[in-house]
């Protein structure tokens, strides 16, 4: 099965979050676009990627917005994740006896990202680290709301172009 490419409906979900809530695609794209991130943390891809979604995270925080992540790894491993890597947004946790949520949207690689419209409809598909296509998210984002882009590239900074997952 392939990546659910642009323009496929995202499939809705409901998941435990690391924090003891629930994690639901539905109420989030309720109040707006969300970036969905899949990841697993012993991938170095997506130990590299998710520090730069925090950073979109926070640059459009209070904003109708959601950044979100769904880990494949246990609520202990990945509260640890969350805490090493300094990541706030909410993540679900997706049943590694059958990677349910996972499979619907076609993974086969770590870190896969979404950028999904409100509507539901995927605009943005990108599997493992792409500077271009996370660029695009943010691009997308700041042109749907209407606001300043997030700094996800700090001055002085040197990152990857590609890294794959």
């Amino acid at each position: 099965m392939k990546v659910l490419p642009a323009g496929a409906k995202a499939p809705d979900f409901r998941l435990p979050t690391v924090s003891h809530g629930v994690l639901s695609l539905a109420d989030a794209l309720h109040r707006g676009p969300v970036v969905l991130s899949f990841f697993k943390i012993s991938c170095p891809t997506c130990q590299y990627a998710l520090p730069f979604l925090e950073r979109i995270a926070q640059g459009y925080r209070g904003q109708s917005v959601t950044v979100m992540g769904v880990s494949q790894n246990s609520r202990e491993d990945t509260k640890r994740f969350q805490k090493e890597y300094g990541l706030s947004f909410p993540i679900g946790l997706d049943d590694p006896a059958n990677y349910k949520v996972s499979n619907a949207f076609g993974l086969t690689y770590t870190p896969t990202t979404f950028l999904i419209a409100a509507t539901g409809a995927i605009e943005i598909s990108s599997e493992g680290w792409s500077l271009a296509e996370i660029s695009a998210i943010n691009n997308k984002i700041c042109a749907t709301l209407q606001a300043p882009p997030a700094e996800i590239i700090h001055a002085g900074e040197v990152v990857a172009e590609f890294r794959p997952g």
